[in-house]
């Protein structure tokens, strides 16, 4: 089976979380087949960049170009495309972001490969893709089988696979020259506009108090506000406490909310639902309280209180009063 690659995505001068995620994957996919990855890394003045992609994959294959200093699809595609036909990949990863969403689809037309989006997994059984989706607002989760090709392109869902710490020891920069040529008038970049963010960014936040429906109602919120404030934090929630309106669904953490990874994430009165576990097991810390000794959520935390929370949260309380252990 021939390489893997996975794609860079950066903006603004910075790399991407969903790249690292996306190439401990790939990396992993590669091992299990026997092959090798390669991360691909399109820009201009990027030097920065590769040294230290370098040591989180094996290999990092880079095309300079100063049409490609910001992301074009178009520019992005026909770089692709001339890669993907000198290196024939088993297949190209990238995130399931505006950028990935943007460029897969055409790509994968042009190449004729298929293409599986929002992936929450990914194997190769019997040479053929398969994947796995999480569909009917994460409900359900489909098993894809894709069907038999030289090569396949999946996107993938951010924050579900944990990115690899990097390595002392570096991979190969591999330098490739750039098939564009000429200007592109189809679409141009014209400039950067950070979206606004209404309220508080749960998926910034290094602390999280999460609340499921296992508080009772939404009589006990303000409560859970007052501890998340004295940690330092922020509260979020399971998705029936958004359903009930306890919240609004810029709180909601799970696949048809948002992803987080804290350094500490306090899970009360939450059972532990795959589409929450998901969106969430990335965090640092966990820590677990629930009356219920066979509630999931206990499988993945690090700490776990088998208890009300009415009994525990007044001692947390006192524990941390006048203490203030983190920042937002």
């Amino acid at each position: 089976m021939n390489e893997i690659f996975i794609l860079v995505e950066h903006r603004q001068g910075k790399i991407r979380d969903i790249s690292y995620e996306t190439i401990s994957l790939g990396e992993n996919l590669a091992k299990q087949q026997n092959t090798s990855a390669t991360a691909v890394l399109l820009g201009h003045d990027v030097k920065n960049f590769a040294e230290y992609l370098a040591t989180r994959a094996p290999k990092v294959l880079v095309v300079e170009d100063e049409n490609l200093k910001n992301f074009n699809s178009v520019l992005y595609q026909k770089t692709l495309s001339a890669l993907i036909s000198k290196y024939q990949p088993s297949l190209l990863i990238m995130g399931h972001s505006a950028f990935g969403m943007d460029l897969a689809p055409s790509l994968s037309i042009e190449m004729d490969l298929p293409l599986v989006t929002d992936c929450i997994g990914l194997s190769f059984e019997g040479g053929r893709l398969k994947a796995i989706r999480s569909i009917y607002g994460g409900k359900v989760n489909a098993s894809i089988g894709l069907r038999e090709s030289k090569g396949y392109i999946a996107t993938i869902r951010p924050g579900i696979f944990a990115p690899k710490t990097p390595e002392e020891k570096k991979g190969s920069i591999v330098m490739e020259s750039s098939p564009l040529q000429g200007a592109v008038d189809v679409k141009k970049f014209i400039e950067y506009i950070e979206a606004p963010i209404t309220g508080e960014d749960i998926t910034q936040a290094e602390i999280l108090v999460s609340v499921g429906q296992g508080i009772g109602g939404p009589e006990h919120i303000p409560l859970f506000e007052e501890l998340a404030k004295n940690l330092g934090g922020t509260i979020s929630c399971s998705r029936p406490v958004v359903d009930r309106n306890w919240l609004p669904k810029e709180r909601q953490v799970g696949i048809s909310g948002k992803t987080v990874k804290p350094k500490i994430y306090l899970a009360i009165g939450i059972s532990g639902a795959f589409q929450h576990v998901t969106a969430m097991q990335g965090s640092d810390t966990i820590i677990a309280i629930n009356k219920d000794p066979r509630a999931p959520i206990f499988s993945v935390a690090d700490y776990g209180i088998v208890d009300d929370f009415q009994n525990v949260i007044p001692i947390l309380k006192e524990k941390i009063k006048g203490n203030r252990i983190g920042s937002k």
